[in-house]
C-alpha cells in the first residue's frame, strides 16, 4: 500500500491557476451518501476492494456518488483528517461503469472542496491498483510512503 499526497504545485493544466480549477465543480450532479446509502455503498465496496470499508464508513466524513436509476455506481469521500490533511477515501467504480470518468469527476470535486479549505489531500492505494495510481498521478498526486497494512476484523 502506498500513502499519496497532492503534489502542492498541482495543477498545471494549461493556464488556470490552481485556485480557478478548484472552483469548477464537475460532480456537481452527485449525491451525498448517507444512512440510507450505507448499503449500497458497502456493496460497491466489497465488489472493488477500494481499500478498508466497514458498514459506517460513510458516517466518518462526506461522500459522494453518482447513481444509475437507483443503484451507487461510483462513489468517493473523505473520511479522517489531521490538521491540514485530509484523507480521500473509497474511490471506487463499479466495473460495468468504469472508464466514463465519474471517479475523476468525485476527486475532482473532493480536491476542489479540501483547497478552499486550504487542507492538503492524501489517500492510500493498493500497490496492485495500477488503474487508480494512474488516475491519482493525472491528478497531481505522488508517491510519499509505502507500508504494510493489516486488516483486523471480528468474526
Amino acid at each position: 500500500m502506498r500513502t499519496v499526497g497532492e503534489d502542492r504545485g498541482y495543477p498545471e493544466q494549461g493556464s488556470s491557476s490552481r485556485s480557478e480549477q478548484a472552483a469548477h465543480d464537475e460532480a456537481a450532479d452527485g449525491v451525498r451518501l448517507d444512512a440510507r446509502h450505507a448499503a449500497q455503498a458497502l456493496e460497491l465496496a466489497r465488489l472493488t476492494r477500494p481499500g478498508p470499508f466497514g458498514p459506517r464508513t460513510i458516517e466518518l466524513g462526506e461522500y459522494f456518488g453518482f447513481f444509475e436509476g437507483q443503484r451507487l455506481v461510483a462513489m468517493a469521500g473523505e473520511r479522517m483528517h489531521a490538521g491540514p490533511l485530509r484523507e480521500i477515501s473509497g474511490v471506487c467504480t463499479h466495473p460495468d461503469h468504469q472508464g466514463r470518468g465519474l471517479a475523476r469527476r468525485l476527486m475532482t470535486r473532493l480536491i476542489r472542496r479540501q483547497v478552499q479549505r486550504d487542507e492538503t489531500p492524501f489517500l492510500h492505494v493498493m500497490d496492485t491498483n495500477s488503474g487508480a495510481q494512474a488516475l491519482y498521478r493525472r491528478l497531481g498526486f505522488r508517491a510519499h510512503r509505502e507500508g504494510a497494512v493489516r486488516v483486523v476484523s471480528r468474526q
